[in-house]
């Protein structure tokens, strides 16, 4: 199964623009699993509802995001995309997980928000999911940038048979790429992270996106990586079977060793 990350630099407020680019590279690069970063359509830096509204889409209903879902259909892949999303007066940072059989796509709600994001973004209420990829047999589960903090959501995807995790993101930390391994060999899934590049400035303060997207498999060996601060996509093949066998020798399995009723909230 060939996993492709778009590490790219969504222009500011210009959906249009970043829509362009996108249904470019769907048109243009080779994949089975084909991930963008979070807010890929918008431009992340907004702290005030008004000025990100005009820029927000709706599941299942905005145009954009059925012309993504029907190259979906057309090229037999599943693409993931983080976007603005509004429901009512409400907006989240979400994802779009757009199936070929568009009965099975689904949209992720972000549940840990980070910095200003809660300053215009709901918290996510979709929880934790994974999707079938049937011709590849493969789960995929998902997250958005700041779940990474968190240990009990890569844990819930692993538990619910996620073979690998994806994670559109706009990370301006470097603690995230010693994390990420971590997450891997944990729960012995394969993690895909894709991070936008470039720089947003809003009333003076600025954010530097990293970029360094990254493919990791199930033993947390990084297996594909972009550089830093530039537009760039990376590929990598995995196996989703192989994740399936949480034992690391003769006697122990993470998923079978595990003691729930010890563990607090």
């Amino acid at each position: 199964m060939l996993i492709t990350i778009v590490q790219s630099l969504p222009k500011y407020a210009d959906t249009a623009s970043n829509l362009d680019f996108i249904h470019r590279t769907i048109d243009t690069v080779e994949a089975d699993l084909l991930v963008f970063p979070e807010l890929a359509t918008s431009g992340y830096f907004f702290t005030e509802k008004s000025h990100i509204l005009p820029h927000a889409l709706t599941w299942n209903e905005s145009i954009e995001l059925k012309d993504i879902q029907e190259k979906a259909t057309k090229s037999d892949t599943v693409i993931v995309i983080g976007f603005p999303e509004k429901e009512g007066d409400l907006l989240y940072n979400s994802a779009g997980i757009f199936m070929p059989d568009a009965t099975k796509s689904r949209v992720y709600r972000k549940t840990h928000l980070f910095y200003k994001e809660h300053l215009i973004f709901e918290q996510g209420n979709t929880g934790f999911f994974c999707v079938h990829d049937v011709k590849h047999d493969c789960k995929i589960g998902i997250m958005i940038c700041y779940d990474w903090r968190f240990p009990e959501a890569a844990r819930t995807l692993a538990l619910q048979g996620a073979d690998i995790i994806v994670c559109p993101s706009n990370l301006v930390t470097t603690l995230s790429g010693k994390v990420f391994p971590a997450r891997a060999i944990e729960n012995r899934v394969y993690v895909a992270v894709a991070n936008r590049a470039g720089e947003e400035s809003l009333d003076g303060e600025t954010l530097l996106f990293r970029g360094e997207s990254a493919i990791y498999d199930y033993l947390g060996e990084r297996i594909g990586m972009a550089s830093f601060g530039n537009e760039e996509i990376i590929h990598a093949e995995i196996n989703p079977q192989e994740t399936r066998n949480k034992a690391f020798n003769s006697v122990n399995d993470i998923f079978k060793d595990r003691k729930p009723e010890m563990y607090y909230d």
